[in-house]
């Protein structure tokens, strides 16, 4: 049976969580969501906190939602947001592996996941996963960042020095920081039919205080979360090029006019009827 052989790059520290936690369908799936049948039987794979699954379980009222992740302590907060909107037909499962799925070929109408595949050894066996266990005419669903097409106003330095370090850490890791320019591919490599699969790009873009807030998330991050720690022992960084990066990142929000860009390639791809 396959495991997963890269290491989280982000890891679950209370400020990725928190920051993961802000994210909504309407934000992060917008391209999924019109397929969503309220009836609908639907599988959110690495869901972590769960923001994006309870706001599915909602659309698909009248059907079930299961959100699973690789690590089940994260799934607390999922079970404490399902039950503080009052959410009943949302369930969370963890910790599972993406790579060998426990359900039963053609079990879901929908099989999504938001910002996973960058982090895993194995992408296209992912996505074959994901696929065996989606219905005949079913949809499969992805949607992954581009590191290396990140964009902000101003330039500075230290978030220059952050975006290369963080290619370091994610490659040290086993995982692929620009998936979004792969997600296409690496769907045909999992047989996906050409004719089949959708491909589009939207893009978080922030502005103003929310980017001064998107900043200081990452001054944070770049000290306390996994990023921190790989970027010593694995990326060959000292301290000092770490506390530059948060301190780039705090002083870029104080300057005018912030603006920051994080383009994420989508698919959506529709399993062939038998």
């Amino acid at each position: 049976m396959a495991q997963e052989q890269a290491t989280y790059s982000h890891g679950h520290h209370s400020s990725v969580v928190k920051s993961h936690a802000s994210r909504t369908a309407q934000d992060s799936i917008a391209f999924l969501v019109p397929h969503i049948k309220p009836t609908f039987r639907i599988l959110d794979v690495g869901c972590g906190p769960g923001s994006i699954t309870v706001d599915v379980a909602q659309l698909a009222s009248e059907g079930t939602v299961l959100g699973v992740d690789a690590v089940g302590s994260v799934l607390d907060g999922a079970r404490a947001l399902a039950e503080e909107r009052d959410v009943k037909n949302v369930q969370f499962q963890g910790p599972v592996d993406a790579n060998a799925l426990p359900f039963e070929t053609g079990t879901f109408d929908v099989v999504f996941c938001h910002q996973v595949l960058q982090h895993v050894h194995d992408p296209v066996g992912i996505l074959r996963e994901m696929a065996r266990v989606a219905k005949p005419g079913g949809f499969v669903a992805a949607r992954e960042s581009d590191y290396g097409s990140f964009a902000w106003y101003p330039a500075h330095a230290g978030l220059d020095k952050w975006n290369a370090l963080y290619h370091k850490n994610a490659i040290a890791n086993g995982a692929e920081p620009d998936a979004g320019r792969f997600l296409y591919a690496w769907a045909r490599k999992a047989g996906f039919k050409a004719e089949g699969i959708q491909s589009t790009v939207t893009s978080w873009c922030y502005t103003g205080q929310r980017a001064a807030q998107w900043a200081e998330m990452w001054a944070d991050r770049a000290l306390q979360s996994n990023f921190h720690a790989t970027a010593i022992e694995k990326s060959g960084a000292s301290e000092q090029d770490v506390q530059d990066i948060s301190n780039g990142w705090r002083e870029w929000s104080t300057l005018e006019d912030l603006w920051f860009a994080v383009p994420s390639t989508e698919i959506l791809y529709q399993k062939p009827s038998e």
